[in-house]
């Protein structure tokens, strides 16, 4: 029996319809998360990358300006060309340091839109039960 109550059911071509509409929306929606946190993960990429060159611009400023006051003034204790080799070592191993540094930063960023691939994953089990009823 039905209790006088009859329920219809939306006709098939509504339902394909409505589920093209949904999934075109919920596919939009995901590409829109996916540049988002695209977004972000270049952002930190970029901050990483501008300290990295400035590290890399100090070190080499910081050499042509105090290299050659250095060099001479270890010159007096010792030959100037050994003295120029200590100085642009410590000077190079700093930069280097720094530069290091800001690369190991880089590394751990994961470039892959991890939330955005879940997501999509999800979608298609979605669109896949859908399909199925």
């Amino acid at each position: 029996m039905t209790n006088g109550l009859i329920t219809e059911q939306p006709p098939l071509g509504k339902l394909v319809s409505d589920l093209a509409s949904q999934t075109g929306t919920l596919f939009r929606q995901e590409v829109a998360l996916a540049k988002l946190e695209m977004t972000e993960k270049v952002r930190l990429a970029g901050k990483d990358i501008a300290l990295m060159s400035a590290g890399g611009v100090a070190a080499v400023l910081g050499s042509l300006v105090l290299v050659a006051a250095l060099v001479l003034l270890l010159g007096l204790v010792m030959p100037l060309w050994a003295s120029a080799l200590i100085v642009g070592v410590v000077f190079t191993g700093a930069g280097a340091s720094v530069a290091y540094g800001a690369y190991r930063s880089l590394s751990h960023i994961d470039p892959a839109p991890r939330q955005s691939i879940e997501a999509l994953k999800e979608t298609k089990a979605w669109v896949s039960l859908e399909m199925a009823k």
